[in-house]
């Protein structure tokens, strides 16, 4: 048989398995909802379910657990059949089966089924083992799993192993066809199976449980690997957290643009086809910068335990990544606690870097600007002093280079920006209006009115919004004031109306000689160009 047409029947089998049985689980669900309610339901008011040749008559035993008719089903631990019970089906979710009584089919989901009874139909397992040693009607199945069939196993079907390999006994009887496909990872998940049962479900990232030594060998492996890291960038590690801890805001600000902007980025470099060369150094940057964050996070932890030391060896960065590392270790243990922590450093950390790298190339820029070169290049020198120098008479102080080089006051007066670039910044904006309400799912009446509140909270915070930070827009007004609450508010009513008229008030840009929207002349604000080098974060 060849290798897709037995994927093929695979696929179909498990669906159709999967559709049998969800009237069961939906029923036993509704039941065990009904007597949690009502604990004093009786048997006859459990109705019987007629689904063609099943016949389910429910009779809830509270000390088993389980359904004793014709399933049993477990999620989160393992199920056990005894010699000489006879049910309908035995599935176990997230646990394994050893069945040792007769069923018609037997299914273990992240688990191993074990069976040593007579089934009349199949023996199956997802992301797991399957043994067999006893008569069965149908078919054996291991889907990434190796499959074991014993001196005693009589197979009426076929024996597939998808992702595994197949131990057959010399005195096991196949009758079907015996196939492995991808021969050769079998069992490749049975490490998955308790970090599943003991982690993935209480959401946390490691737990006290035998079989998860592989989980704190990763974890202690990252770890050495973020002291290693403060070991060999020191500098670098104490710069990023001074800039975490005085800009938290703005880091955190600076990973969502991250992470927003990053798949973005990606598909233009695919569109562009000549950029499809970059997109593996783009992602090993992100990788790095996700790394280096998380020591960042680590060591500031660290040194809010062991408090802020200007020398000696208790200040090095690499200790306090050691110490904040032991703290986040034992947070992982925590359910739910752990994942929010997990996921907290590499966002933070992130954002540290990400933000220490903006400033960095703000300040190198500035740095080569003209007025900083023409400073450096008017300065006096030291050897040749000026025949003035020698004329006593009163010393006149040269400027400071701040004055000379710092940035211009964002007034009115600067260049006003234009219809297009307004407009491609108030796209930016509306997409992360849309991703945010998109996450929160309850907010989709709700649009505009976020939409309003995000730009009004921007524009009394920044004087923009983050569209604007990225093109280099900034709201001013036309009397020189600061933006108050009342002008943010009252230009973000006004955009109502810019957008009621079919969006005129929007389009009044391109035509107004002061590049004024509706909105703006309502407010007394415009929209200037900052020039390059003067900070809207």
């Amino acid at each position: 048989m060849p290798e897709r047409q037995v994927i093929g029947s695979m696929v179909t089998w498990m669906t159709r398995q999967c559709l049998a049985m969800l009237p069961a689980l939906c029923i036993s669900a509704s039941i065990t909802l009904a007597r949690a309610d009502a604990p004093g339901i009786s048997d006859a008011d459990v109705p019987q379910q007629h689904e063609g040749e099943y016949r389910h008559h429910w009779n809830w035993r509270h000390e088993s657990g389980r359904y004793d008719d014709n399933s049993v089903v477990s999620v989160g631990h393992d199920s056990h059949l005894p010699a000489g019970s006879r049910v309908d089906s035995v599935v176990s979710v997230l646990g394994s089966i050893f069945s040792e009584g007769e069923a018609r089919e037997v299914v273990s989901v992240l688990g191993n089924t074990r069976v040593t009874g007579p089934v009349d139909d199949s023996a199956v397992s997802v992301l797991g083992n399957t043994s067999v040693d006893s008569a069965i009607g149908g078919d054996v199945v291991a889907v990434m799993g190796n499959v074991e069939l014993g001196s005693n196993a009589d197979i009426g079907g076929n024996v597939v192993a998808i992702g595994g390999t197949i131990t057959r006994d010399p005195a096991a009887i196949v009758h079907g066809e015996v196939q492995s496909v991808f021969t050769g990872h079998g069992g490749a998940f049975d490490w998955l199976q308790p970090w599943i049962r003991h982690c993935l479900i209480y959401a946390r990232p490691l737990a006290l449980t035998p079989g998860l030594a592989w989980a704190w060998s990763l974890a202690l492996t990252f770890l050495a690997l973020y002291v290693m890291l403060a070991l060999a960038f020191g500098a670098s590690v104490r710069r990023c957290v001074q800039t975490f801890e005085a800009k938290p805001g703005q880091s955190l600000l600076a990973a969502l643009l991250t992470i927003v902007l990053s798949p973005i980025l990606l598909i233009l470099l695919c569109i562009t086809v000549i950029g499809i060369a970059a997109i593996p150094f783009v992602v090993l940057g992100l990788f790095i910068a996700g790394l280096f964050g998380k020591t960042v996070i680590l060591a500031w932890i660290g040194q809010r335990c062991l408090g802020q030391r200007n020398a000696g060896p208790l200040s090095h960065p690499a200790l306090a990544v050691l110490v904040g590392g032991v703290i986040v270790l034992v947070l992982y243990l925590v359910p739910v606690l752990g994942f929010v922590v997990y996921k907290l450093l590499g966002l933070l950390g992130l954002g540290a870097v990400v933000y220490t790298l903006i400033q960095a190339a703000r300040a190198h820029r500035l740095n080569n600007s003209p007025e900083a070169i023409a400073v450096v290049s008017t300065a006096p020198s030291e050897t040749s002093a000026p025949a003035e120098a020698a004329t006593p008479g009163p010393v006149t102080p040269p400027p400071s280079p701040a004055a000379v080089v710092g940035p211009p006051s964002v007034t009115a007066a600067l260049a006003r920006a234009g219809f297009w670039i307004r407009m491609v910044a108030l796209l930016l904006d509306v997409m992360l209006v849309g991703i945010l309400i998109g996450l929160l799912h309850h907010l989709f009446d709700l649009e505009l009115l976020v939409l309003a509140a995000y730009g009004a909270i921007m524009w009394k915070l920044r004087g923009s919004t983050i569209g604007g930070i990225v093109f280099d827009l900034q709201v001013v007004r036309q009397d020189g004031r600061e933006i108050d609450w009342a002008t943010a508010i009252v230009r973000a009513l006004g955009c109502f109306l810019s957008l009621a008229a079919a969006g005129l008030g929007f389009i009044w840009i391109a035509f107004d000689p002061g590049r004024q929207a509706w909105h703006d002349k309502i407010a007394g604000t415009v929209v200037v160009r900052v020039p390059k080098g003067i900070s809207l974060v």
